[in-house]
């Protein structure tokens, strides 16, 4: 773990192995820590606030955008580290990393930005002005599938806004994460300011402790909204990017030598393991046949692998458990009177022995009601179903407790324009890969979550506003 700069040992002394997932082979050991380390944790981050928070504005996003110079100097170990630990392809680790480094940068130059009001009052002698201050320690809860984006999301602002953080990775990636705590400490990156704590029930921990202030959690509905309950105890504030079954809507006058190669990234990068990935493909009648036809070519040519094998496209799946799930999706698809158009299998093979690899899925015809459809897919699954217009389609897209992301392909602006206004969602794509931009808030409605990360608004997400009133002006 990384406590006060430093990388330090579990208090209690317990380790645990970190394998990865297309070999099962250790990668690594990883401290596993409890309730003590956390409130350790906590102490440090406390006491770096003191200094961290009083810096001139300036200054924290200088300091910042010197730890991102040690963060790009080890882009090739980190990314090395995510594939192991995550499978992915080493080119999407490299990215990964890459985008962290310039998404911290970005808030780092905003840190002299932020901003309070002056307001006059009825009393002339008196002024009404609001001031923008840190919260003090906010906790980070980061999921496994983007292990270093999503924990960016809340450090980058947080720090940024004058805040120190103990952040919790997933179980089974933390070792990326705290090579970038160790990066960034080395980078100048003052003790303290930002912890790694890795162990069981330890993001539990977090949400309950009464010395942090904040929670930034992404992760499953379930468990948001068990973060949430913890974090209640305390009154903390919560930021909650959670599950999302994203709808794309293919019309008949769409781009489709455009759509197609969009919807295939945004479907099966990261293994299908992605919040705003498409995850239920709606197409109108006049095109349905050709853009299955396409998407299966497409599909049946990706290239199944370790992540580390040259050409490979994509890696195994994280989980034993995770591969499973998808392939119960798939069969009770199946079993309404779905159609497999390309995978639906694991591939064969020694390679593919020891890890936890699934072809790339192609569904067609698949009938309200399945799984595929009701529940989030996440994994390299795609139904498609055929709708007769774009009022069919919107009813179909917002049939489901999910609201993050949906996206629509259409040359009519009008009714691009009508389908942003109907779409139950925090985020909407015109004609275009649903693709993250660290520059515009994200997060969703209904069971997708609660706040918004990303952005100027995400910066004032680790904010608290005090108001003033400066009298006995002449």
């Amino acid at each position: 773990m990384i406590i006060g700069g430093q990388r330090v040992n579990a208090l209690s002394g317990r380790t645990k192995d970190i394998r990865n997932p297309a070999t099962g082979d250790v990668v690594d050991g990883v401290a596993w820590g409890g309730a003590e380390d956390v409130d350790r944790a906590t102490t440090d981050a406390a006491r770096a606030f003191t200094s961290w928070s009083r810096l001139p504005q300036r200054e924290r996003g200088r300091i910042l955008l010197k730890a991102c110079d040690a963060i790009d100097n080890r882009v090739d170990g980190i990314a090395a580290l995510l594939t192991a630990e995550q499978g992915k392809p080493l080119a999407e680790a490299r990215h990964e990393v890459s985008r962290l480094s310039e998404q911290i940068r970005w808030y780092a130059e905003l840190a002299d930005k932020i901003y309070g009001e002056q307001t006059p009052l009825a009393d002339a002698r008196q002024i009404g002005l609001t001031l923008r201050e840190p919260l003090g320690v906010v906790g980070a809860i980061a999921p496994w599938n983007y292990p270093l984006t999503l924990a960016r999301n809340k450090l980058a602002p947080a720090l940024a806004a004058g805040n120190t953080m103990v952040l919790k990775p997933a179980s089974t990636t933390p070792l990326s994460s705290i090579a970038v705590a160790e990066a960034m400490a080395e980078g100048g990156l003052p003790p303290g300011v930002l912890n790694v704590v890795v162990g069981s029930g330890v993001g539990d921990m977090v949400a309950r402790h009464p010395g942090i202030r904040k929670i930034g959690f992404t992760g499953s509905t379930q468990a948001g909204k068990q973060v949430m309950a913890a974090a209640a105890g305390t009154l903390k504030k919560v930021v909650l990017e959670l599950g999302g079954s994203d709808p794309c809507i293919v019309l008949d006058d769409a781009d489709l030598d455009t759509a197609i190669p969009a919807i295939m990234e945004g479907r099966f990068a990261n293994c299908g393991q992605t919040c705003r990935a498409v995850k239920r493909l709606y197409v109108q009648a006049g095109v349905y046949r050709e853009v299955v036809e396409r998407l299966a070519r497409h599909v049946a040519a990706i290239t199944v692998g370790n992540g580390v094998r040259p050409g490979v496209r994509m890696g195994p799946m994280h989980t034993a458990e995770q591969r499973d799930e998808v392939e119960q999706q798939i069969a009770d698809a199946l079993s309404h009177g779905a159609s497999v158009v390309a995978g639906g299998n694991r591939p064969a093979g020694e390679e593919y022995d020891r890890g936890w690899f699934l072809n790339p899925t192609l569904l067609a015809d698949v009938p309200e009601g399945s799984r595929v459809l009701a529940e989030e897919v996440f994994g390299p699954c795609l139904p498609v179903v055929r709708i007769d217009d774009l009022d069919d389609g919107m009813r179909r897209a917002n049939n489901s407790p999910f609201a993050l992301g949906a996206s629509i392909w259409t040359r009519d602006i009008n009714t691009a324009w009508r389908a942003i206004r109907l779409f139950e969602s925090g985020f909407v794509w015109v004609n275009s890969a649903p693709s993250a931009h660290y520059k515009l808030p994200f997060g969703g409605l209904k069971d997708s979550g609660v706040g918004r990360e990303n952005g100027v608004q995400g910066l004032l997400e680790y904010t608290e506003v005090k108001s003033v009133v400066f009298g006995g002006l002449v």
